[in-house]
């Protein structure tokens, strides 16, 4: 295909303010929480934001908004299913964590607040009803009525992207998010990953082994890059299983080595000592050293009681 025709085949770039404003709140709301919130909240004794927390966040904003705005959003409305699959992919397993990760402790406490808001939130961000809304809504996205109404109307696609991004938000809370009574041990860590990249391969499978066309929304006469309606379908399935499955396994195994690695060291700094009732770690006396240093002591003239031995018995043949 010539440079020409590709740049025919690409949509025309339109403004999307909605997501700019989306974007520009997000980006406002860490700066206000960095400006004026911490302050306040470090004098009051709370640790302040820290350079990888930044990190995370500008990153999160930048793939908020790569996500949302031209081309990928044209392209993934208007030409190619299998963008629109890597744009959920982007908003549902990577635009969350990194979110969570620069939230500190403080600020997320802030916004959940004591009420009935926080029991809510809390309830459905257990692993169990995130997996389930999650998954559900992952199968749902792939039916084709949601996908043609997604392709075709603007604020269907907005509704399901915005649905999409707040249950990953409780899936991926209870794995990173920044409150640790919501977290859930290594183990179940592990296993909700290994779920969330198990169970999305039937309808990646499917996919991947369609030979007709699904979704009429994308059977248009213009092709980007020369791919045909079941050619976009199929990389769309492999793409969901190989980029996004190795994406949560990478995660799995970073979650297992820091675990690993972690008891490793627990038992190696505690191997030996005692821990009293209040946690204090303390070196244990073994009777040996103390009769050695008892006796090192005696040895220099002057007993280790600061006390003389007691006589022995006499002798009655000395009378």
């Amino acid at each position: 295909m010539t440079p020409p025709t590709l740049l025919a085949a690409m949509p025309e770039w339109q403004a999307h303010v909605e997501v700019w404003l989306l974007v520009a709140a997000v980006a406002g709301l860490g700066i206000y929480a960095a400006k004026v919130i911490q302050p306040k909240m470090v004098a009051a004794g709370e640790p302040p934001i820290t350079t990888r927390q930044k990190v995370w966040f500008w990153g999160a904003v930048a793939v908020l908004w790569i996500a949302s705005d031209f081309p990928i959003h044209e392209i993934a409305e208007q030409r190619l299913y299998s963008v629109h699959m890597a744009q959920h992919s982007l908003l549902m397993v990577v635009f969350p964590p990194m979110l969570l990760l620069a939230t500190p402790t403080w600020l997320a406490r802030l916004l959940l607040g004591n009420g009935r808001f926080k029991r809510v939130f809390s309830y459905w961000a257990r692993p169990a009803p995130a997996l389930l809304v999650n998954l559900g809504l992952t199968a749902a996205m792939h039916s084709a009525m949601l996908v043609n109404a997604a392709a075709e109307i603007g604020w269907v696609h907005f509704l399901i992207h915005t649905v999409a991004i707040a249950s990953s938000f409780l899936v991926w809370m209870c794995i990173c998010g920044p409150l640790p009574e919501l977290q859930v041990t290594p183990p179940f860590k592990m296993l909700v990953l290994f779920l969330l990249s198990i169970i999305p391969t039937i309808p990646m499978a499917f996919l991947a082994a369609a030979e007709t066309v699904l979704y009429e929304a994308y059977d248009q006469p213009i092709r980007l890059w020369g791919l045909s309606v079941v050619q976009d379908q199929q990389l769309a399935g492999a793409m969901m299983k190989v980029v996004t499955g190795s994406y949560l396994w990478v995660i799995i195994a970073v979650i297992f080595f820091r675990w690993t690695l972690g008891e490793r060291g627990e038992k190696k700094r505690y191997r030996g000592k005692l821990v009293t009732s209040a946690g204090d770690v303390v070196e244990p006396v073994v009777p040996g050293d103390r009769v050695a240093s008892g006796s090192g002591a005696r040895s220099g003239g002057a007993p280790a009681s600061g006390l003389a031995d007691p006589p022995g018995p006499r002798d009655p043949r000395n009378n």
